[in-house]
């Protein structure tokens, strides 16, 4: 732990330049603050969460099926500000051991300027993305693939293959579903091309249902997009389950599974995913990592009356 805890110091110390120009631009903006990484293990295997900042939106027009006035009750319930929703990125790394693997790419840097830490976090935590063999693309939003490519277009990841859901695939890469598509999600067409670009000779395309890497499974998860995909994490008798954008903050949207957020492609299948995933997970006690959750990203999902809640790790 000693180690862990000098690796999410530096993460801090590294953070500064980044959070600072933000701060600079929004005085309201959040300092900087450790952890970057966290680690835990599953069974064999290693844990990393690293963090890649946040963007800030206004809460109006987040949830299409609900008032403004309910979901800021909602928000305010969890001690959240009422008029601006964050919403955090980290990327996971599974170390099995024969393999190092990431979990989507983070936004690269080319987003919102809060967020872009990803690099100088994996290198507080000794993550060289030279070693990453195999990054699993759990779908094809734009902060979730930005990563995959530094902005004039060079691979991330120079010795990664790159996997993503045949579904998630056939929809983005084929450029007669962009007027089947919501307007907002247009740009994921062009983009798509753009970032998987240098990694065509290395792109593997899985069935849901398939194991992607030993202890590695893929799991439908659609909704969010045609083909969003989660994964079970498993190795000698323990799992996780890392859910991608299966829910957007907790504190929101599994509090409260019946909203729908602005982010999702189908949003009646995205909560019918939601709704199936929650209660997996609780039921079972399987501990969990999201995508979009407060830092560390990873804990367990409780029932809470109608809805659940969400029970973060604690640091240890």
């Amino acid at each position: 732990m000693q180690t862990t805890r000098r690796a999410t110091l530096a993460a801090a110390l590294a953070a500064p330049a980044l959070a600072g120009r933000a701060a600079a631009e929004d005085p309201a903006a959040p300092l900087p603050q450790a952890p970057g990484c966290y680690r835990f293990r599953v069974g064999g295997f290693t844990v990393t969460t690293v963090f890649d900042g946040f963007s800030r939106r206004g809460t109006e027009g987040l949830v299409r099926n609900a008032p403004l006035p309910e979901v800021q009750a909602v928000l305010a319930g969890s001690v959240l500000p009422t008029a601006t929703y964050d919403g955090p990125y980290t990327v996971t790394f599974v170390d099995t051991g024969r393999l190092l693997i990431a979990f989507d790419a983070g936004t690269g840097g080319q987003m919102a300027p809060t967020a872009g830490l990803l690099p100088r976090n994996m290198a507080a935590a000794g993550l060289d993305p030279a070693r990453v063999g195999l990054v699993i693309v759990t779908h094809c939003h734009q902060d979730h693939i930005h990563g995959l490519t530094t902005r004039d277009g060079a691979a991330v990841f120079p010795n990664a293959e790159v996997a993503v859901a045949e579904p998630e695939w056939a929809w983005w890469s084929d450029p007669g579903n962009e007027t089947r598509s919501p307007e907002g999600q247009r740009v994921n067409f062009a983009n798509v091309a753009r970032r998987f670009a240098p990694y065509r000779s290395r792109l593997r395309r899985f069935t849901p249902g398939a194991e992607v890497s030993p202890g590695i499974q893929a799991l439908a998860a659609f909704g969010h997009t045609p083909g969003h995909c989660i994964f079970r994490v498993a190795d000698g008798g323990e799992q996780a389950m890392i859910l991608a954008d299966t829910t957007h903050r907790p504190e929101l949207f599994v509090r409260r599974p019946e909203l729908h957020s602005i982010f999702e492609f189908d949003a009646a299948a995205a909560e019918a995913t939601r709704r199936r995933v929650l209660n997996e997970v609780a039921t079972d006690r399987i501990r969990v990592i999201g995508y979009h959750f407060p830092f560390p990203a990873t804990g367990h999902i409780a029932r809470e009356g109608e809805g659940y809640r969400y029970v973060a790790a604690e640091w240890a």
